[in-house]
């Protein structure tokens, strides 16, 4: 009888992983788009609750018909994609505003466990100084969401709702970026390694924080696809993540950004109890339009 318990336990152990996937891989999925929500930087000093507005720059480092491809990786288990998109600009309360986009879903095998299809539309003013729109639409197995954020800057308020069910406005810091367009705005700032931790405020429309964010070290890597790039390491605090992130001790998230003028995004890692996720580029390195 023993002999039996051994062979099960045995057999069974390399399922274990498996056992975690479909709550961690919503986790991770979560904390793919997550992770820009903390990608928050300020290229000045100020006050935290007032950030400067700029003049558009000459040049951006995105330009719509950008598209970025990621295979995303619980170890070494393909779990699913995501992809990231520059749209044609459009006019947002009058005014005209970059259009961007990230996709996450979770792959054939996963979605036995836990399906996941999340989209998120974000739409920040021309010159990058802040935010004037947020969609969000979330499928995660049985759990739904459908949230959008209206920026109403003439009263530096943030409306948020979910299925047409409203919560009551926030106050905004000035130059308040939403999740994703957060991200963006990080490709168009200075990053070096020696200039101390940098500040953003970002808001999810349920409340308004200062984000913090330090640019480690240029390193370069080479993906799993073979290319190498020559990167710059940038890892944000995590006083704001809850979760699996909170419930383990020295957590870190990871993302590398090319040490050039694009900024692109080629790896994201994260490192937790039950293992490490790793999102990597598999697009061309042609990639700008």
């Amino acid at each position: 009888m023993n002999r039996v318990k051994e062979k099960l336990t045995g057999r069974c152990a390399k399922f274990i992983p498996l056992l975690y996937l479909a709550k961690e891989k919503r986790m991770f999925l979560k904390y793919f788009y997550g992770f820009f929500f903390l990608i928050l930087v300020l290229g000045v000093c100020g006050l935290p609750n007032a950030a400067p507005v700029k003049s558009p720059p000459d040049a951006m480092p995105f330009a719509p018909g950008e598209k970025l491809a990621y295979e995303l990786r619980w170890g070494s288990i393909p779990a699913g994609m995501a992809f990231l998109e520059v749209q044609p600009v459009k006019t947002i309360n009058g005014e005209p505003a970059y259009h961007f986009v990230l996709i996450a879903q979770s792959n054939a095998f996963v979605d036995v466990f836990y399906k996941v299809r999340d989209r998120i539309d974000a739409f920040a003013d021309i010159g990058m100084n802040r935010s004037v729109r947020y969609e969000k639409k979330q499928h995660e197995g049985r759990h739904k969401r459908e949230e959008l954020i209206e920026f109403d800057w003439e009263k530096s308020q943030a409306s948020y709702s979910n299925f047409g069910k409203k919560k009551e406005p926030i106050r905004l810091m000035n130059g308040s970026f939403d999740p994703l367009s957060a991200f963006y705005y990080t490709r168009t700032a200075p990053l070096d390694p020696d200039r101390g931790p940098l500040e953003r405020p970002i808001t999810d429309g349920r409340k308004n924080v200062i984000g913090r964010l330090k640019v480690a070290a240029r390193e370069t890597i080479t993906l799993q696809n073979g290319k190498t790039y020559a990167t710059l390491r940038v890892e944000p605090e995590l006083q704001h993540v809850g979760g699996v992130f909170k419930a383990t001790t020295n957590a870190k998230i990871q993302l590398w950004l090319t040490d050039d003028a694009q900024r692109i995004p080629v790896r994201i890692q994260s490192k937790v109890k039950i293992g490490h996720f790793t999102g990597e580029l598999i697009t061309p390195e042609e990639i700008r339009p």
